[in-house]
């Protein structure tokens, strides 16, 4: 069977592997580095004095189209992908901590952390164009068919590492009170990237005897890579990371209500991310062009679309595309600028009694997915019950996510051992669009 180029490769690559990381452990009245990461002002309220992460490590899988039991069973999937009118979202998200460490001195909390971050994407595809090309490709029974749209259609993927260095301070305590200020200042060390942006589309797919042509065909067109990738989305993880070339900084501030067993309520909100990463090599490429593709003396009909059944990297797309003279360049630059996932993030944790707790959670993105500088996140609002003893905690978050819509899950930690996942409850009793999980340990030290 033939296949979309780079679209079906993409989804077929996603097949095998979002956005809301370490749910329910992250918020946990017992705070570690992970609680950090949400929230530099967490520092201060770090459960031991010394506070260390060994490993933790997340993979997320979303879409807006299909269930987690068609993932699974595998059949039809491009064709169920493809259904419908509404545009085709789809995110893969990994996020793996190396080692941390805490500290509490007096009023003062210090801390690092390392990561690496893999994440790729699909931003409002339309169906209709993935429909008719598919179509058209296999020689199925298709006539004319307009595409119109007015939005940037992206496939984008980035990988990079990060070493944060963080610092709190407790502005202020009584027996009821506590206040926490904190920050982190991210050194970041861009790894891969590769983005595919196709705005304000809009053009004709004629199948003629048998074969499919594109014509009368405007649109504005960003191809962009790194010199490490060229243009293939299924290598944008071979480089996690390179040398460092970006910072990034996250803000955040803290309040407990306070008990004689620590605190009724816990309130927190931040600001992550604020910064980007420069890919600044030789060889790297980022291209904006105008694309328009009108019937020739040469080429009547258009586009065949048939020059495109045996390319699945952006290069071998963007050299067709020049070779019949179809792009003008408007803008190019070796140097690409990429601004990370900026969110704001609240969060509320109410004891309902000395075992059992509720929070609630809310991470909404300030940047626009739709730029082709922009790496994507999800907006999620969730509530998460938990029952807590020293050394043993089980949790359920529920989710609502932006792309997958709503998810229930289950963690455990057991001492420093910690995992879950947010989705496996609706993965069991419903046919979620999420699939995700995650592993971790730390530990502290008096």
């Amino acid at each position: 069977m033939k296949k979309i180029p780079l679209i079906i490769c993409f989804i077929s690559f996603l097949n095998c592997a979002a956005q809301d990381h370490f749910s329910g452990i992250n918020t946990s009245n017992r705070v570690s580095i992970l609680n950090v990461g949400i929230n530099p002002a967490e520092l201060s309220n770090l459960t031991s004095k010394y506070e260390a992460n060994l490993f933790s490590i997340s993979i997320n899988a979303s879409n807006n189209k299909i269930g987690f039991i068609d993932i699974v069973n595998g059949n039809n999937i491009e064709n169920k992908i493809l259904k419908g009118n509404d545009p085709i979202n789809m995110r893969l998200d990994s996020e793996i901590y190396g080692p941390g460490f805490g500290i509490k001195m007096n009023k003062w909390a210090f801390g690092f952390s390392t990561k690496a971050y893999a994440k790729l994407n699909m931003v409002d595809f339309d169906p209709n164009l993935g429909n008719a090309i598919n179509r058209s490709l296999n020689n199925l029974s298709l006539g004319s068919t307009i595409i119109k749209n007015n939005y940037n259609q992206r496939l984008n993927g980035t990988s990079w590492g990060e070493i944060g260095f963080s610092m709190a301070r407790n502005l202020f305590e009584n027996e009821k009170h506590k206040f926490n200020a904190g920050a982190t200042l991210k050194l970041l060390f861009p790894g891969s990237y590769t983005n595919f942006g196709l705005d304000q589309f809009q053009g004709t797919i004629n199948v003629i005897g048998y074969e499919a042509y594109l014509n009368n065909t405007n649109a504005k067109l960003n191809i962009a890579y790194s010199e490490n990738l060229n243009g293939n989305f299924k290598d944008y993880t071979k480089s996690m990371f390179g040398q460092m070339n970006g910072v990034a900084a996250d803000f955040g501030l803290n309040y407990q209500l306070k008990d004689k067993d620590g605190y009724k309520i816990k309130t927190g909100i931040s600001i992550k991310n604020i910064g980007g990463l420069t890919f600044n090599n030789s060889g790297n490429s980022s291209t904006n062009y105008s694309l328009k593709i009108q019937s020739t003396p040469a080429h009547p009909n258009g586009l065949a679309m048939s020059q495109f059944q045996n390319n699945t990297d952006i290069i071998g797309i963007e050299a067709i595309l020049q070779n019949n003279g179809y792009l003008t360049k408007t803008e190019s630059n070796t140097i690409i600028k990429v601004k990370l996932p900026t969110t704001f993030t609240f969060y509320a944790d109410l004891k309902v009694n000395s075992k059992f707790f509720l929070t609630l959670y809310t991470q909404q993105k300030l940047g626009n997915d739709a730029a082709d500088n922009q790496i994507t996140t999800q907006n999620i609002v969730s509530v998460i019950p938990r029952f807590t003893l020293k050394n043993f905690e089980i949790y359920s978050p529920w989710s609502s996510n932006e792309i997958s819509g709503t998810t229930g899950g289950f963690g455990l930690r057991i001492y420093g051992l910690y995992f879950g996942s947010s989705s496996i409850v609706t993965a069991l009793v419903n046919d979620t669009k999420q699939a995700d999980l995650y592993l971790g340990y730390t530990f502290g030290l008096k």
